[in-house]
């Protein structure tokens, strides 16, 4: 039984900026919000140094979905580096279309200030892939 409750549980692996979406994180834990277990959240300095290849390293070794979660177009601390991302989320996306995996990852844009934000777009892909699961 407790087997199936493990598999039923998806692991998400979340790449976050550190000036906004991981800040968003942080205050929704100091707003005592919970995401669902499972997700595991890497803080990086901006959206844009997520390598596609740590994306694809992450799926192939077994993770049920990424998400890549930035400062929203134009509040970029590094002026360019969210529009970068989108290109390359982009991208990647259609080549993880051929391979029927497209829903797997997500891009989003959370500020600092957007707990409730970062918590519903958490969740929202949690629950997504726990039903197709």
């Amino acid at each position: 039984m407790m087997a199936h409750d493990d598999k039923k549980t998806p692991e998400i692996i979340g790449f976050a900026c550190s000036f906004c979406s991981f800040k968003a994180s942080e205050m929704a834990g100091s707003l005592r919000m919970k995401y669902p277990e499972g997700i595991k959240l890497i803080e990086v300095p901006c959206s844009s140094r997520v390598d596609p290849a740590f994306i694809i390293k992450a799926l192939i070794e077994g993770v049920d979905g990424v998400f890549v979660a930035g400062c929203h177009p134009g509040d970029c601390h590094f002026i360019k580096g969210n529009y970068y991302t989108r290109r390359k989320m982009a991208a990647l996306k259609e080549m993880l279309d051929i391979f029927s995996m497209k829903d797997k990852l997500r891009l989003f844009w959370v500020s600092a200030s957007e707990a409730r934000r970062f918590m519903e777009k958490v969740s929202s892909m949690y629950n997504d892939i726990k039903e197709k699961k």
